[in-house]
């Protein structure tokens, strides 16, 4: 078993997961002078070996997809939800893997900025089931191809600075990120989640959607896990706030 080191890209190898998190800090104590948390560096060396084990093969685009189906997640549909999350979402990615939609919600502490992925992957799939956080599936063929989460802004912790002169934030679904299976990328699967939201909108009770682009073009697919502005902008948002990295794009219901 190996993984990269995100410090020098040098391969950490070892037998087992605890062999590689163990050579993971002893190559850090040898080659670098990481500030963050001893815990924080054991997490993300066992989240990505452990990611390197489960997360699918499958990352060469398909140069055409079947009809996309969307539905909420609802509590029979968290298992599709955590298998999309476990081996299709992040194939390739093994680095975000442990993300599993918690950081809008819950930012990680400080003293902890990288957490355990089985912990993070159980709060999520218990906020879905209690109805906290709120998204979409797409489907092709039964199969689970991507997500949105379009929860309300009450329960973002990371937007609580976005509209504070604006409207209440239970009145907003705040569209905070986009997963989409590498395969199924570039066939316009974020747009359909989005559409999807605006459509549902009314029926939530909602009067406000807000989306929050980056500012700044990204290298690679997975890091417009936002959406692009354009996106936005092609379905009636405009740009009412600058945040830091991030604007805030808001278009009515209806």
């Amino acid at each position: 078993m190996k993984i990269k080191c995100f410090g020098c890209d040098d391969w950490i190898e070892g037998a087992d997961t605890d062999a590689v998190v163990q050579a993971f800090l002893a190559h850090g104590k040898v080659r670098h002078t990481w500030s963050a948390p001893e815990a924080a560096l054991r997490n993300y060396a066992r989240n990505v070996t452990d990611a390197g084990e489960r997360l699918s093969a499958a990352t060469e685009r398909l140069p055409e997809i079947d009809a996309v189906t969307v539905l909420p997640v609802s509590p029979e549909r968290v298992e599709d939800w955590l298998r999309f999350f476990d081996h299709d979402g992040f194939a390739g990615n093994p680095d975000w893997a442990s993300c599993y939609c918690l950081e809008p919600h819950v930012p990680a502490p400080p003293e902890l900025p990288e957490r355990a992925w089985r912990d993070v992957r159980a709060s999520v799939a218990g906020r879905l089931r209690c109805g906290s956080t709120y998204g979409y599936l797409a489907y092709v063929d039964a199969r689970v191809v991507g997500w949105v989460n379009a929860s309300l802004r009450s329960e973002y912790g990371l937007y609580q600075l976005v509209g504070a002169d604006g409207p209440a934030p239970r009145s907003v679904i705040g569209v905070s990120c986009f997963l989409i299976a590498p395969p199924f990328r570039r066939h316009g699967v974020a747009s359909i989640l989005l559409d999807h939201v605006i459509v549902d909108a009314a029926a939530r009770g909602a009067a406000w959607i807000e989306g929050y682009p980056h500012d700044t073009p990204q290298p690679n697919d997975a890091g417009h896990f936002r959406g692009t502005r354009a996106m936005y902008e092609a379905r009636g948002f405009q740009a009412v706030e600058a945040q830091k990295n991030y604007t805030v794009m808001r278009r009515t219901v209806g």
